[in-house]
């Protein structure tokens, strides 16, 4: 799928078309937010000197608090990054490549519509449900320990999950999140029958699907974009329609590369260099290689069978509990406890991603096997604008345009030490005035911090990144404006009970659904 619709929008350039949305052999539309913007221009030498210092240094997967680590939970990283594949139709989008040939005919609808849940429904696809039509299939049991606390997602004989979007397998942790969300629906439908009610599909898969919606816009959302860049999208403390500025008014939604190819990448810095999922499982995003660091040698490479004792310990995802928030420097035993059971809590949102993103493994990506190049490279070929140029179509004042000197590359610590923090302009001088708009997107996102107190026993606030001006604009723009643009859609109907929350208590969050699902 991803090689037909590159080959569609490279098309659509040449064609000179790219004002207008146009409709894919799929069904699926492209478009742009910025119809009269062309595409930034940079040199092959410009684009690998950025790539390589967007680059950390090695570190190795460890049980403390991080200087990188900010305010949000680890669970959100993947919750975007499910997001992303409910949303998107480009495999490539994801910081894994799609590596299954039979999934081009599954594209994502620009909906927040889970399809990447219930594919096609049971009606067309049954092997995904059970017997009774209504609830999904759940694989083998695994373990955590010695109990037998989670399930694998249904596989066929070759270990290829059975499920709306292969991609949701293509690492453990979002399978796992992809199992949650399964076992939340199946949990509604016992709900119902404990009831006394006879469960209807249609009306458990709009209940599933308006808590997520909830979740995306009132919990997700404000954790990654400035809170000063949402209120403007409000009235009366809700969400406006006629806020939008730039993606409003289509008669039909389409997925605009601003969003798909730039903003919504800003998961792949939040990436912790590897996770501990359980008591026994201390693991990396990708296997080390040899020599780099002694007992790594597995990574959370999906598309597989789940390991049996990799079932996650939710707790260290999610603030499902209250743990202790750990200590960088101890070492005496109860140091050492606090730290093993402790919250993970995501990377910070900058220009600097972890060292096993530079040399993707050859299954995943090659040519070039960069993360943060293949960002920059899809960014020219899709002819984007610049950070500052898309600023200026966003019509921000001169003072939210950030000069060469703020646009800063490396870890965005509160103490960066000396140096560590260079203006784009010393990596290469080609880039004076013009930023890559992905790189701008995270340079911003630097400069709007905002003090988050985390959910651990002790009063610990951390200084957390969040989108700016351009990036979270954009990003606010396309999930509000595919929100509203669907009529069933929670926004869509926020009019008439403008309080509702999915437990009719004040807040909800991705917690609750943990609890929930997990029963």
């Amino acid at each position: 799928m991803g090689t037909k619709h590159g080959k569609l929008m490279r098309g659509l350039e040449a064609a000179g078309k790219s004002p207008k949305t146009q409709k894919s052999p799929f069904g699926a539309r492209f478009g742009r937010l910025f119809a009269k913007s062309h595409g930034a221009k940079f040199s092959a030498a410009s684009l690998d000197a950025l790539a390589n210092a967007m680059i950390s240094g090695f570190d190795a997967p460890k049980d403390a608090p991080d200087d990188e680590e900010s305010g949000i939970p680890a669970l959100y990283t993947y919750l975007g990054q499910f997001i992303d594949h409910d949303l998107t139709f480009d495999p490539d989008s994801s910081f894994q490549k799609q590596k299954d040939p039979n999934a081009t005919e599954d594209f994502r609808t620009p909906a927040f519509d889970l399809d990447n849940v219930y594919g096609r429904g049971p009606g067309d696809q049954p092997y995904m449900y059970q017997d009774d039509g209504i609830s999904f299939q759940l694989g083998d049991p695994i373990t955590q320990g010695t109990k037998k606390t989670a399930r694998d997602l249904q596989r066929n004989a070759n270990g290829r999950a059975l499920i709306g979007d292969p991609r949701n397998d293509e690492n453990s942790i979002v399978s796992q999140l992809q199992g949650l969300f399964l076992q939340f629906h199946n949990r509604i439908v016992r709900e119902e029958i404990r009831k006394g009610r006879k469960p209807v599909f249609e009306d458990v898969q709009k209940q599933v699907r308006k808590t997520y919606q909830y979740l995306v816009i009132n919990d997700f959302l404000p954790r990654i974009v400035s809170a000063e860049v949402l209120n403007k999208y409000k009235s009366n403390g809700y969400f406006d329609k006629a806020k939008l500025k730039v993606f409003k008014g289509f008669k039909v939604p389409f997925m605009p590369v601003e969003f798909s190819v730039a903003a919504y990448r800003l998961g792949h810095s939040m990436i912790r260099p590897g996770y501990r999922l359980n008591d026994t499982v201390l693991v990396p995003i990708f296997p080390l290689p040899r020599g780099t660091a002694p007992g790594f040698p597995e990574g959370l490479t999906g598309f597989r069978r789940l390991i049996s004792d990799w079932a996650i310990d939710w707790g260290r995802f999610i603030d499902i509990d209250v743990r202790d928030y750990g200590s960088a420097s101890g070492t005496t035993s109860a140091d050492l406890r606090q730290n093993f059971k402790r919250l993970q809590f995501a990377y910070r949102i900058d220009t600097a991603l972890v060292r096993p993103l530079k040399h993707l493994p050859p299954a995943v990506a090659a040519h070039p096997a960069s993360l943060a190049l293949r960002n920059l490279k899809r960014g020219v070929e899709f002819g984007l604008p610049s950070g500052q140029k898309a600023a200026k179509l966003l019509k921000l004042k001169k003072q939210d345009i950030l000069p060469d000197d703020k646009i800063l590359i490396g870890q965005g610590v509160d103490k960066p030490d000396p140096g560590s923090l260079q203006p784009i302009t010393s990596i290469h001088p080609g880039f004076k005035g013009k930023c890559p708009l992905w790189t701008y997107i995270l340079a911003e996102a630097i400069q709007y911090k905002t003090d988050v107190k985390i959910p651990v026993r002790e009063d610990v606030r951390i200084s957390t990144p969040q989108l700016g001006p351009v990036g979270g604009s954009i990003v606010t723009e396309v999930f509000l404006g595919l929100m509203f643009a669907d009529r069933h859609s929670y926004l869509s109907q926020q009019k008439r009970d403008p309080g509702w929350t999915p437990n009719g208590k004040k807040q909800y969050r991705l917690r609750d659904l943990v609890k929930f699902a997990l029963g």
